[in-house]
Order: C-alpha cells, then structure tokens, then sequence
C-alpha cells in the first residue's frame, strides 16, 4: 500500500503485541463480553487477541479493505463475522442492535484529519457539515477534525445505554474530545479510564496516544477518567473530569486551585501579520536584511524590536525588528506615506504580498493591516509568556533601545503601569501555586497549550 492510501484510510495496523495488551487490559477492568465488534478491523490483531481473551464470545469485524480482511481472516478463522463495509456507509443502529450483552466495541480507528484527507484527495469521511462546526470555527481551524473523533462519537451514542463497553486506541486529543462529548451532552459513561501509549514505538507516530476505555450502562454515569501511565500500570497518574462545563486536565489540582478563578488582567496576544519575510527584520554589517534577503532602508517610525515565541521562552534579548503598519486596528496605513515616505514606497513595492494573505480577518481592512494591535501593544513594561511551551514561564519585557518591545501572534501580554508591577506580576505568575493552576488545565500535547483564554481565568491579585 502505498502513501496515499495510507493517508486516506489513516491505515496504522496494530502490531499484535498491543493488541494483546489492550484486550488484556480490558479484561482485567472485569469487562466479559459476549458479543465483540470492531469496526475497522485492517489484519485482526485486535479480533485474534479478543478470540484467544473472551472464548466463546461472537466476533463481528468490519473493513473497507479486502486485503486487510483476508489476511484477518486468516489471523482469526472461521470464529468471527467479517462484512466489507465503509464505517460511513453502515447501518450501525441495525448493526449493533441484535448482539448479546455485555457488548465490547474495541478497535483503531483511522487516525487521520479532514485537512490530510483533503490534501491526499480522499473521501472517505463523513459529510463536512456533520461535526456541527461552521462560522467562526470553521475559519479559525477548528473544523479540522479528526475522523476518528466522529465514528466514535457515532458509535458512543449507539450504545451508551446498554451494557457495553467501548474500548479505543486513538490519540489523547481524540480521546479528550471524546469524553467532553460524552460529559456535555447527558451520556457520561459509568467509568472512563485512559492507558497511555507510546505511539512512536506502536506506529511511528510522532502524536500523544492512548486507549481509552469507556464503560457504560445503567447507574450514574462519571464525569471524570482517570489516567495511567501505561496499559500495564496500576497506579494512576492523574485525573480528567469536567467541571463547571470545562474540561480539566488534573481534578486535583483544579480542587486546590479553584479560588484563583476569576478575571483580574487582560491578556493580549501578539501581533498577526503573515508577513513575515517583509515586516520581520534582521540587522547585519550592510544595514536592515528582510526575509527575502533583500538590505532595507527605512525610517525608525514603525520599527520596533520584537521577540518571538521560541526567543521569548528562553530569554533571549530582542535580535530583529518587526514593521508595525498600525497603532490600533481601525487606523488607514496611508498615512504613512507622508510620515515614512522610505518606508511607504518598501510596503507598496511587497502590496502583492500583503494582498495574498489567506486570513479573512484582512478582508476589508487598510491596505498593510495587521491584527492584536492596540495601545497595549506599545505600553514600555510587559509580562510575555509564550503560548507553545509548557510549563509557562513569564517574562518582565521592558523597553530596548528605548522602544517597546512587540511579539509575534504565538506569544500573549499583559500590560504593567510600570517595571515594579510586572515584577511583582512575574513573581506571582511564576509561583509554584501558579503553576498547580496551570496544570489543572494545561494539556501538553495541545498545538498551542497556552491560551489567552487560559490565561485571563487566572486571578493574578488573588496570587498574593
């Protein structure tokens, strides 16, 4: 099978040795199931290792690959009920309806987005408009979502009212999205638990994995899951749960931590202009060096030293400089011409560039705009701390060379009267109770764990 298929189908076969560990520890949580399903069974090891586990329990097996299911013929005999299916063309109600209780669904699903899918040409995934985003969602990113997400959301909602049990490997995001489905909408199953994985050893994925395991019926159901380090392990690790219609990382630190809640500060993120090569300068010995290579002379007006995520997450000082086209969102960029005429005749000279941006938020904006400007943007003395790096360390950012120091869109500040408020801000920010609050929320495998929104919950006075 080639790249694109793989893309396609998000095929990532289970080797039999985690196939064996996870139907292990199924059954050690006392799950004894009589009928079996996995809806994209690929080569049965998962099937194998439930035949050889729960003797005597019917095996139904579905995949939209017939070499995938000759060969999990061949691993599982003539024990199990294999269908050539599409997960999105089957009648799961239809399905799943007749099987003897308790039910086990267990398997791997594909472990692809709608952006790969859409990149690769592929169509196998449900209609767009069926993950319910759209808007806002759906230009910022958020409608990227994995398939995954949606097939097990499908069959969740089949089964959460009868003695069942859902047990998955998927990535942790998944699985975290998952539960909050469940917990939001009334279907919270009895008892959640998630078995970390290494994806990298099981598949050569470089993603945070685990399996989660979903156990439902009659009873009140759990909003929180418990984690362990390994399928194997005894011990847990920490606790999601949901609390107050948030999803948290750490129940016990959300618990300690709770009385810090509320807004004292704003947070602001940095400055947005997919630019780069044009806005982003470098000095060297001939003088100011764009991006694109080419030695610049403008005036000093709209230049400001700026700090980017990963120089602000170590402390490094300011090394480049960034064109700021505005003071606050609604200001004409035309003015420059008569306050920077070098630096005006620079920008029309890259128009094409800034007219090629992607981001809907420049439709209908001044020429040159940019985005996450304001007074607070050029207030002398910050607290900065970078969104892609975790644990949060925050960072009193003063003036250099006399000018305030701006950041790119990935970092977030808060704006200080003066050096002593953001001194004494960054010692709170920094404390050890700080960081337990952080942690009852911070999931570290996120894109970007750090958030404005995250941030502004945090009560800074209520630090001490």
């Amino acid at each position: 099978m080639g790249f694109k298929p793989r893309v396609v189908f998000g095929d990532f076969q289970t080797p039999p040795a985690l196939a064996g560990a996870v139907v292990a520890a199924v059954a050690r949580l006392g799950v004894a199931p009589r009928s079996v399903v996995e809806p994209s069974c690929g080569r049965g090891s998962i099937l194998a290792a439930a035949r050889q586990r729960f003797a005597g329990a019917a095996l139904i097996g579905l995949d939209i690959n017939n070499a995938h299911l000759r060969a999990c013929r061949h691993a599982v005999g003539a024990a199990a009920t294999l269908h050539h299916k599409d997960f999105f063309d089957t009648d799961w109600d239809a399905l799943l309806a007749p099987l003897a209780e308790p039910l086990l669904v267990v398997g791997n699903p594909p472990w692809v987005t709608t952006a790969a899918l859409a990149a690769a040409a592929g169509d196998n995934a449900p209609a767009r408009d069926a993950t319910g985003l759209s808007g806002i969602e759906a230009v910022t990113g958020r409608a990227n979502f994995d398939i995954s997400e949606w097939m097990l959301r499908q069959l969740a909602e089949r089964i959460y009212a009868r003695d069942a049990t859902l047990a998955m490997v998927c990535k942790t995001a998944v699985a975290r999205k998952l539960l909050a489905h469940l917990w939001q909408h009334n279907s919270a199953p009895r008892d959640a638990r998630m078995f970390r994985i290494d994806a990298a050893a099981a598949f050569g994925a470089a993603v945070d994995a685990c399996v989660l395991v979903c156990r439902f019926g009659r009873g009140a159901g759990a909003h929180s899951c418990v984690v362990y380090p390994s399928l194997d392990a005894t011990v847990t690790q920490s606790e999601l749960a949901y609390r107050d219609g948030e999803l948290i990382a750490d129940a016990g630190c959300y618990e300690r931590t709770r009385h810090l809640l509320g807004k004292s500060a704003r947070w602001r993120s940095g400055i947005k202009h997919d630019c780069s090569k044009v806005v982003e300068l470098r000095s060297d010995g001939a003088g100011l060096r764009n991006g694109l290579g080419e030695v610049v002379d403008l005036e000093p007006d709209y230049l400001f030293p700026m700090l980017k995520s990963a120089e602000l997450a170590r402390g490094a000082a300011p090394r480049r400089l960034m064109l700021v086209t505005q003071r606050h969102t609604s200001e004409p960029t035309d003015v420059i011409a008569g306050r920077a005429p070098k630096t005006w005749r620079y920008l029309q000279r890259h128009r094409a560039r800034f007219a090629a941006r992607a981001s809907t938020i420049y439709r209908n904006r001044a020429p040159f705009a940019v985005f996450g400007v304001g007074d607070y943007a050029f207030t002398p003395w910050k607290v900065a701390v970078s969104g892609f790096y975790e644990p949060p360390t925050f960072r009193v950012i003063g003036p250099a060379g006399g000018r305030p120091v701006v950041f790119d869109d990935t970092c977030y500040v808060l704006p200080c009267s003066d050096r002593a408020q953001a001194e004494r801000r960054a010692r709170a920010l920094n404390s050890p109770l700080a960081a337990e609050f952080f942690r009852a929320y911070v999931f570290a495998d996120n894109k970007r764990p750090i958030t404005a929104r995250l941030l502004s919950r945090l009560n800074v006075d209520a630090l001490g």
